[in-house]
């Protein structure tokens, strides 16, 4: 991705700010609604993308929408206006929370389903996770109706394939053999 580097160090410079002053949960918060908020809304990211509109409209409109947020977060608006950066800011905020989630010992589960999650689901999948696991995980669901039903657990570089694609897969070389 163009500007991953970059996102990298302003989420970590952010991250070392926001410890300095306490407020490292409130920016994660912040981070979190701008990433989500730019992701569920094109016309919003269409015009953080777009390199006609000036930079001072783009703060001051970042600015207004997201006009709750802490005083750190307001000056990586102001911040990223200097340095004309704005197309980065999703990548930044997303940088943010991993980088957060790193240093509180966090780890992320991409649980694939080929549905939705539900609450009695995300149970029985927290429940496998605890065998790969003993650090602290939040679950990120990912829906592939490709794997049939079943599920993919994939924490850092390991991973678990209990798909309905996964078994036929397997049962398909087995007889082939």
């Amino acid at each position: 991705m163009t500007g991953s580097r970059a996102a990298i160090r302003y989420a970590k410079a952010i991250l070392d700010m926001a410890q300095a002053s306490g407020a490292a949960g409130n920016v994660n918060e912040d981070m979190a609604l701008i990433a989500s908020t730019i992701k569920d809304n094109a016309e919003l990211s269409n015009f953080v993308d777009s390199p006609v509109v000036k930079a001072d409209v783009k703060e001051a409109a970042l600015k207004e929408i997201f006009a709750g947020t802490q005083a750190i977060t307001q000056g990586l608006f102001h911040l990223l206006h200097e340095n004309k950066r704005f197309e980065i800011l999703p990548l930044i905020a997303e940088e943010y929370k991993n980088q957060f989630d790193i240093l509180n010992g966090i780890e992320v589960a991409t649980v694939t389903t080929a549905i939705p999650l539900t609450e009695e689901l995300e149970a029985k999948v927290m429940a496998k996770i605890k065998e790969f696991s003993s650090k602290k995980v939040s679950i990120k669901n990912v829906v592939d109706p490709a794997i049939i039903g079943g599920f993919i657990i994939r924490i850092g570089d390991r991973q678990f394939n209990a798909s309905v694609a996964n078994r036929l897969t397997t049962l398909r070389r087995e007889l082939s053999n």
